[in-house]
């Protein structure tokens, strides 16, 4: 709590004023976590200073908050790129990030309990800079950093701001950005341990050495590519769901398993389904053999049954058995290639068809979906075509980003689907 403190003193985070200046006082707490490694172990004990943004009042102490997030696929395709050209990849962690956005609201907050100053015990904290909690500080840190890396040559990218490149005399840079969290990349080591080092000294920088547990996941380079997996994740889930001691199951669903909303009678407390489902959402980002199972018990959260619930412990029973499936990046080519396949009105209540794709990047799965569609289909046809158009737009956003990163497409992408009817009608409309 002390380190806490003197590093928001440190960063002139905000300046005692009377509390008569103030109309309206947020209070504050603390709050304390262990962040662990990717191994389980302790890493560190953290204390956390946060305002209670929820009782901030719009137009007040707070206008705009959006702020963007990298998309996991461009994750993901940024991983693929580096494999395949043999890059280094680098991970930051941002100390304290939030505390170096610029508020540009008045916003007035009590003082840290504890830590109150006794010659002027009755002053209230005028925020200079955005704290942990308030609803505009992912925004002001945001805006502080890509400003940052404009001045030093980088450019947003337009289909994903949170991805910014520089490529300059030969020079080709690029960093992802996810909150706190960074990674970089580039053709040149020496470049990337010199913008580290810019970077260090601008913001108060953690150089985590190579790509190892990144937003809980885990990645292991080999001499043949790049691993990823969610192993601790999986099985933290298990014990949290009380099944690390179930027996495994080969799937995840049962062939031809539809649930409805009228199965069964419903959870007297539907609170632990609702978290597992949402904590196996998380999963799908490595895993995309779950994508259609979490998707089917997705659709039930506002009134989730007994069926439903054997449903998400079947999901579970299946991840006993493969806790370190994930993805496996190789070096390869930079050609898309994209499946599509959707059912016709599967959904038993509503007679809506599931759609799904998976895209290729040469070797490398980079995106999937498993959803359904928002109209009734009256045909198959329709069904499969509109799932192909869905997954064009996919298609044309990689596409987009791959344009950005300079990555030549050595052949026009090839999408795939099962449907005759729907491939002519995509040929002659």
């Amino acid at each position: 709590m002390a380190t806490e403190i003197h590093a928001l003193q440190k960063a002139c985070t905000w300046d005692l004023v009377p509390s008569s200046q103030a109309t309206h006082i947020l209070p504050c707490k603390w709050v304390y976590r262990i962040k662990r490694k990717s191994d389980g172990s302790i890493e560190r004990f953290k204390a956390r200073l946060v305002a209670n943004g929820f009782f901030q009042q719009d137009g007040i102490d707070y206008t705009e908050t959006f702020s963007p997030v990298v998309k996991h696929v461009t994750i993901r395709i940024v991983l693929s790129l580096a494999i395949s050209l043999g890059w280094s990849i680098r991970q930051l962690d941002v100390q304290n990030a939030f505390l170096h956005g610029h508020l540009t609201e008045e916003v007035y907050m009590r003082q840290p309990q504890g830590f109150e100053d006794p010659t002027r015990p009755h002053h209230v904290c005028q925020l200079r800079k955005s704290l942990y909690g308030l609803k505009q500080a992912p925004r002001a840190w945001f805006q502080r950093f890509s400003e940052y890396l404009l001045q030093l040559g980088f450019v947003g990218s337009k289909a994903d701001h949170s991805l910014f490149i520089y490529n300059t005399d030969g020079v080709y840079l690029l960093l992802l950005i996810y909150v706190d969290d960074i990674l970089i990349t580039g053709n040149q080591d020496c470049k990337i341990q010199s913008l580290i080092t810019s970077l260090g000294k601008a913001f108060a920088m953690k150089d985590l050495g190579a790509l190892k547990y990144f937003l809980g996941i885990e990645a292991t380079r080999t001499a043949t590519g790049l691993y990823l997996s969610q192993h601790k994740y999986t099985c933290d889930l298990l014990v949290r769901a009380h099944m690390q001691d179930s027996k495994p199951c080969a799937t995840p669903v049962g062939s031809g398993s539809q649930l409805s909303a009228t199965d069964s009678v419903p959870l007297s407390d539907p609170r632990e389904y609702r978290s597992v489902v949402g904590a196996l959402q998380y999963l799908t980002v490595t895993r995309p053999d779950i994508t259609y199972a979490v998707n089917q018990v997705c659709q039930h959260m506002h009134q989730p049954t007994l069926v439903h619930w054997i449903a998400v412990k079947r999901i579970l029973r299946y991840l006993k058995g493969s806790p370190s499936d994930g993805l496996f990046f190789t070096p390869g080519s930079t050609s898309l290639v994209a499946f599509s396949d959707s059912d016709y009105a599967g959904d038993p209540d509503s007679r809506w068809s599931t759609g799904g794709f998976c895209l290729f990047l040469g070797p490398n799965l980079i995106s999937w979906s498993s959803k359904k569609q928002r109209t009734v289909a009256r045909s198959s046809t329709e069904s499969e075509y509109r799932q192909m158009a869905i997954t064009t737009t996919e298609i044309v956003w990689v596409r987009q980003l791959l344009l950005e990163l300079s990555i030549p497409q050595p052949t026009p992408p090839v999408l795939w689907c099962d449907n005759t009817s729907s491939i002519a009608l995509a040929s002659n409309p």
